[in-house]
């Protein structure tokens, strides 16, 4: 009912999604679809797993929940689909980015490019109820969530965890930081942003990415117009 999960996932997560929780989650999911909009379509619930396969992930970014307004979100955390306006949050990711790496600030929020680079766009939870956000936190989402974090933090190659905000960095202790490299700071929303900019987290994940061997990544998103 909520999508299905690529294979090297279902590998990596076992039974996950045969848990009874899993079940009632779901059926909440497609009950509050039944009452309205609900957030991303149900073919992009699982988009982040699917544009970056387990075996691939060196960079794992965890977001909140998706953006809660029509046509906005598609599954990946920060993202927007193509054509629509970047959203705050992105802007100011884009502007550190910017005085960190050089890196001109794109005119598109659309972050497909990252995500199959090995970057998991990963969100604690994965559908909201349109017009209200955090409306789908505590039903189930955060268990499964969890689970996939301590999968990749299972993994043997090292991996860069980036934990943004106070509700990011609660999901430390399902890290191995002996094995994998964490880049905490500040949210880069506008309530927190002083504090953001400045943190130059993508040269600490860059440097990271080098040390696991891992090919860097190349953060540079294309201008709209560029793709057309």
């Amino acid at each position: 009912m909520l999508g299905t999960l690529p294979d090297s996932w279902q590998q990596a997560l076992g039974e996950e999604t045969g848990k009874p929780y899993f079940k009632e989650l779901a059926e909440f999911v497609e009950q509050e679809r039944e009452r309205g909009p609900v957030y991303p379509p149900r073919e992009e619930v699982f988009a982040a797993l699917h544009a970056t396969p387990y075996e691939r992930v060196k960079v794992l970014i965890l977001g909140q929940d998706p953006y809660h307004g029509e046509g906005q979100g598609h599954g990946l955390c920060f993202s927007v689909r193509p054509g629509v306006r970047t959203p705050p949050s992105l802007r100011n990711i884009y502007k550190e980015m910017r005085e960190d790496l050089g890196h001109p600030v794109p005119d598109s929020g659309h972050l497909m490019t990252w995500a199959e680079q090995g970057v998991l766009l990963l969100n604690a939870v994965l559908t909201v109820r349109a017009g209200e956000a955090n409306s789908h936190k505590g039903k189930g989402w955060e268990t499964f969530t969890d689970s996939v974090i301590r999968a990749v933090s299972s993994r043997r190659s090292p991996v860069v965890f980036v934990l943004w905000g106070n509700h990011a960095k609660k999901k430390l202790p399902l890290i191995d930081t002996g094995r994998h490299t964490v880049v905490q700071g500040a949210h880069p929303s506008p309530l927190s942003a002083r504090k953001f900019f400045g943190s130059r987290p993508f040269s600490r994940i860059d440097e990271a990415v080098a040390a696991a061997g891992h090919a860097p990544v190349d953060w540079r998103i294309p201008d709209a117009g560029a793709r057309a």
